[in-house]
């Protein structure tokens, strides 16, 4: 290990800082003057102040953007010597950045001003800094001359008593230049020259310090030529002074050198260097354990030899080994008393990686509280000692550690200022591990289309073979997750014939494990077994102790998933055993969660019990909200199976509070993103509620746990108050009070699950579906269906029956094919088994008056039900008895209502000017691309939708705004003064395809044509009564938790109480009839499902099939 080699260019490093500007002597003005100073003036300085701290914080990228202001308001006031030493800090800045030759341009202007205005202080450091510029360049004759030139000016100038300092400063500094310079082309007895000279000056001063700095260098000098003997005898003078002066930090550094130096020809220092540099060798390829051996015995010879520094480094070396092996507590036993090591002697270097890999070390045990602290404490080691870089790093491992704990926000925000660092200290590998740790953030929040767009972005200019396969496997994650499981297995191909090639023995363990996972969902079980053996094979072989803990428990996931379950809890023991050994307490935890749930398919719930418990107790120990929540989400699952409803209650009740304790820190999108996965136990609960037959709390439950999101969001912008609290879940009576206000039916579904032993595998599947009926009196009724005979007899159950009775009205489902041809007996019988389900059993509460509301609050893809449809015995479809509307929740329809009386009296159309309604039909359509990475394709014209636009405009008493007139930017000025908007063009809303939900309109310039729901709900404050979507299925989309998000989500939040949409494409004669019936009804009654129903009514008459009329589903208000 060349340690002597590394300091000698450290020193080099510090002495070759660009020399700053001293604000203070330069620009100061008395304070008489500085009352009339010119504003543009006073600005320039306030900038130009910023712009050096900032290049003395380390931060050379911000300081450029602020000189560079500065330069402009000096030339404009003709500020001659403000500009020329601005031009110099610009070209310090260039300098930091490593651009030389921006760097040489701005210090040849700054040379130019000094000499014209004939201020030698400027032009000796424009000269200084051009001899640092060159010398960076390996121009050292140039340099050499630059130095001179600076001696020649500062030694010929007169300077005052008070300014002598600034001539000490400078000639020092151009002798330390030439002397670095002199030390590289090896010409050792002029480098003495000038450290003798150097050494000279700081005596005749009395700089103590000085002194020591020039001693030492000399003793570096020596060093390097080979007089090991001279070198030691200048280290001990450079030590006295330390001492004299009292500097224990310095004198700690200098004896550290003294000592090394002492130790360079001794042979056992000599046998552990060799030793260290083998390990290296073998830890980069891949021998971990080989490097590992050798880093022991390099340290046994340190520690014998005394030589603290390399006994930190070894240590250093040793415990991230370990952490690439997965023995995490071995190298955190390591790393933490090397951390008190390397602050005894004033290692900051050391100190600051070790902190780094406590910090990554806890983050990979489940200690996310302490990973936080460590990375934080080496943040603020790296500001300290402006090491950039490491800033870089500490702020990307706060990022993993925030991302651990659910905190995307905060994760986000420390990437991106790690990114920022990266790109501004020209840190090519840390930008792309900054780009694919925000893919994997967004990733976890199911973002997939910016995740692929990051990992891309890293992939496009990564170099290290190692991190481009890391990037490979990543992209294969991002479409394991979006289901494209053929594509996951192309990158993940790709990822481990990389590897390979590199000889990568853990990226190839990687890459095989996931390519098990893929191949499992892919139904190749054997192979995915294979894959997954060959992991855990090469985990062995490199005796890296957490792999091989993954490996086993991907193996005992996948015999779980095959019924093996004896099979499965080996697997999983042995997990555990290597876990427990290596003191791994989050893959401690995971392992005995996975024999619980193992147990439970067995049925033996004692054992599941205890395994989840222990698992529990792990879980809160290290702070892992989201794992402590989804056991005891299993455990109240464990306890209903056993009978003990209470305790049963109770623990999922504990677990639904730690579930949404995660969701309060979290942006709009990550709720519905995290909400997605905490169903489960808002269903389990309503299960134990019921059969305790508490009917009324679990419609609260039920409530509780749709459209949170939603709710909270819709709250946020009708309140004028941003410091308002978000509301509460309903209770009972808050629920009866909103039937009372809309004056209808509520009827509220939820499907319940539950586990059944089939052919002797455990399989989830519906069990029952509750249904409450909320009278407009306020009168609650509770329903069940039993929903087993469905699937246990005719081979369906209550998901598949939605999506078929959608095929058979001849309706392409959001993800299955049509495989047969409809026709009409089958789409009857379909509809009728649907209305058996969800409306026989609630029939008697149901309103007798066709005119009295029922407003349906659905779950899952009960949103995709067309109820107007729906037939009962006789063959009458549900629309001719009743006027139907839809909500995601019940609480979301007292915040329409809401909406609704912000905007105040209905506008009758007869008194509609042009601008109060806003009609676009078939715009120019935009391209877009069919699937997240494939080319845009243009989307197909719809002239119906024009002819559409073309026949309602006159109602509305405006006209269609069609083709090239469509654009976005056009729309949208016009938007926020509607009071109906009628949009008859495509809806995109299918969230895999990357955009999210999208209205296509024209696209103009840069502008694709596409009006995002994001974009909807960020720019457009909505004062309208009414927004109809028509032409496609607009009503679909990504159904989540928080009800079917996009569109009409954001049309609602933007501030309309109505929006209508359709959930299939409509053939385009009855959607023309259709839509012009609802707005000619319109204009009578401004009852909006009133005048629905009737138009539906008029265009079955016409076209009876149900694809025809049953498309349009009102969301929200119906006045």
């Amino acid at each position: 290990m060349s340690y002597i080699r590394l300091l000698f260019l450290a020193i080099l490093v510090n002495t070759s800082t660009p020399l700053l500007l001293n604000c203070g002597v330069i620009l100061t003005v008395p304070q008489a003057l500085a009352q009339n100073l010119d504003t543009s003036k006073v600005e320039a300085e306030r900038i130009f102040k910023q712009g050096e701290q900032q290049l003395n914080n380390g931060q050379p990228q911000a300081a450029l953007k602020s000189l560079q202001q500065a330069l402009l308001i000096y030339q404009q006031l003709k500020e001659r010597l403000a500009e020329g030493h601005t031009q110099r800090s610009i070209g310090n800045a260039y300098y930091l950045l490593k651009d030389y030759p921006q760097a040489i341009a701005h210090q040849q202007q700054a040379l130019i001003i000094g000499r014209e205005i004939k201020n030698p202080d400027l032009e000796a450091r424009a000269l200084l800094n051009l001899g640092l510029a060159n010398a960076a360049q390996g121009n050292t004759a140039k340099a050499i001359d630059y130095y001179q030139q600076t001696l020649k000016i500062v030694q010929g100038a007169s300077y005052s008593n008070d300014s002598k300092n600034q001539r000490h400063e400078l000639e020092l500094k151009a002798l330390s230049g030439l002397a670095n310079i002199y030390v590289f082309i090896k010409n050792y007895p002029k480098a003495f020259e000038y450290l003798e000279k150097s050494l000279v000056i700081v005596r005749n001063i009395q700089n103590k310090r000085g002194e020591l700095e020039a001693i030492f260098s000399l003793g570096q000098v020596h060093l390097a030529a080979g007089n090991n003997s001279q070198a030691i005898r200048f280290f001990q003078q450079a030590l006295a002074i330390a001492k004299d002066i009292k500097d224990p930090q310095l004198e700690t550094a200098v004896s550290q050198v003294l000592s090394n130096v002492q130790l360079q020809n001794n042979p056992r220092k000599l046998e552990a260097d060799r030793l260290f540099d083998q390990g290296m060798q073998q830890f980069q390829t891949s021998q971990f354990p080989a490097a590992s051996k050798s880093w022991e015995q390099a340290l046994l010879i340190y520690r014998e030899i005394k030589d603290r520094v390399d006994e930190v480094n070894t240590l250093i070396n040793l415990g991230y080994t370990y952490s690439n092996l997965g023995n995490f507590s071995k190298a955190i036993q390591l790393l933490e008393p090397t951390l008190a090591i390397a602050r005894e002697i004033n290692d900051r270097n050391g100190e600051s990686k070790i902190l780094r890999n406590l910090g990554t070390a806890y983050l990979e045990k489940g200690d996310y509280l302490k990973a936080i602290d460590y990375s934080q404490q080496s943040l603020n080691l790296a500001r300290e000692t402006k090491d950039r870089e490491g800033e870089g790093q500490s702020l990307g491992n706060l990022g993993l550690a925030y991302t651990k704990i659910s905190d995307y926000p905060k994760a986000i925000s420390y990437h991106q200022q790690s990114l920022a660092i990266a790109q501004e200290v020209n840190n090519l590998q840390g930008v792309v591990t900054s780009l694919t740790n925000l893919g994997n953030v967004y990733l976890d929040q199911g973002a997939y289309k910016q995740a692929i767009e990051l990992q891309q972005q890293g992939l496009a200019i990564v170099q290290d073979p190692v991190t481009k396969g890391k990037i490979l496997g990543n992209l294969g994650n991002v479409y394991f997750f979006l289901g494209e499981y053929q594509k996951a297995v192309k990158y993940h191909e790709q990822s481990l014939k990389l590897a390979r090639e590199i000889n990568n023995l853990k990226g190839q363990g990687q890459s095989l494990g996931n390519l098990a996972a893929a191949y499992l969902y892919l139904g190749y079980d054997r192979k995915a077994i294979d894959y997954q053996k060959q992991s855990l094979a090469i985990a062995k072989q490199i005796e890296d102790s957490q792999s091989q803990g993954n490996a086993l428990a991907n193996l005992g996931d996948i015999y779980t998933k095959l019924g093996d379950y004896a099979q499965a809890i080996n697997y999983h023991q042995q997990h555990l055993v290597i876990a427990q050994t290596i003191k791994d307490r989050k893959g401690e935890s995971v392992a005995l969660g996975n024999l619980g749930l193992v147990y439970s398919y067995q049925g033996n719930y004692p054992k599941a019990i205890d395994y989840s418990q222990q698992s529990l107790a792990i879980t809160q120990e290290i702070k892992d909200s989201q794992s402590t929540s989804n056991l005891l989400n299993n455990l109240g699952f464990y306890f209903y199976k056993q009978g003990n409803l209470k305790l049963a209650e109770s623990t999922l009740i504990e677990g639904m509070k730690v579930r949404e304790s995660l969701r309060a820190k979290l942006q709009d999108s990550e709720k519905i993103s995290i909400f997605d996965t905490q169903l489960n136990t808002y269903r389990a609960l309503q299960q134990v509620l019921i059969a305790q037959n508490k009917t009324d709390v679990a419609l609260e439950i039920a409530e509780r746990g749709r459209a949170r999101a939603f709710v909270e969001l819709l709250s946020s912008r009708i309140s004028s108050n941003p410091n308002q609290q978000l509301p509460s879940p309903p209770k009972i009576a808050e629920i009866k009070q909103i039937a009372k206000t809309q004056n209808a039916t509520l009827v509220q579904y939820s499907i319940v699950y539950d586990d059944f032993n089939i052919a002797g595998k455990i399989e989830f599947k519906e069990s029952e579906l509750y249904i409450w009926v909320i009278q407009p009196t306020g009168e609650l009724t509770f329903r069940k269906v039993d929903l087993k005979p469905l699937w246990q007899k005719e081979k369906i159950n209550l998901v598949e029956l939605v999506y078929r009775s959608r095929e058979t009205i001849n309706v392409r489902s959001p993800s299955i094919e049509i495989v047969h041809t409809p026709n009409q007996a089958a789409t009857t019988n379909q509809l009728k088994k649907l209305h058996q389900l969800l409306l026989q059993p609630i029939a008697d509460l149901l309103p007798e008056k066709e005119s009295d509301k029922v407003i349906f609050i659905p779950q899952s893809s009960l949103f995709l039900v067309p109820f107007p449809a729906l037939q009962d015995e006789n063959g009458k479809y549900l629309i001719e008895k009743h006027t139907i509307l839809t909500s995601p929740s019940i609480q979301v329809l007292d915040l329409t209502r809401q909406q609704r009386k912000r905007l105040g009296a209905t506008k009758l159309i007869a008194s509609f000017q042009k601008q109060d309604a806003v009609v676009v039909g078939n715009p120019t359509m935009p391209k877009v691309p069919p699937k997240i990475g494939e080319p845009p394709q243009q989307l197909l014209p719809l002239p119906s939708a024009e002819a559409e636009a073309k026949a309602i405009a006159p109602i509305l008493k405006t006209q269609a705004i069609t083709g090239d007139q469509a654009t976005k930017s056009a729309i949208l000025q016009l938007l926020s003064q509607a009071r109906i908007i009628h949009l008859a063009t495509h809806g995109l809303l299918d969230d895999i395809q990357g955009l999210g939900s999208a209205i296509a309109l024209a696209p103009s310039g840069k502008d694709n044509g596409l009006l995002t729901a994001e974009e909807i709900f960020e720019r457009v404050k909505l004062n309208a009564e009414l927004v109809v979507l028509s032409a496609c299925d607009t009503g679909r989309g990504r159904i989540t938790g928080d009800g079917i998000i996009g569109l009409s989500r954001s049309l609602i939040s933007a501030g309309t109480p109505s929006v209508i949409v359709s959930l299939w494409p409509v053939p385009d004669a009855p959607t023309a009839e259709l839509m012009t019936e609802f707005y000619q009804n319109l204009q009578k009654s401004p009852d909006k499902a009133i005048a629905l129903r009737t138009a539906m009514l008029a265009t079955m008459k016409q076209h009876p099939e149900p694809k025809n009329w049953a498309a349009f589903t009102l969301i929200g208000e119906a006045d």
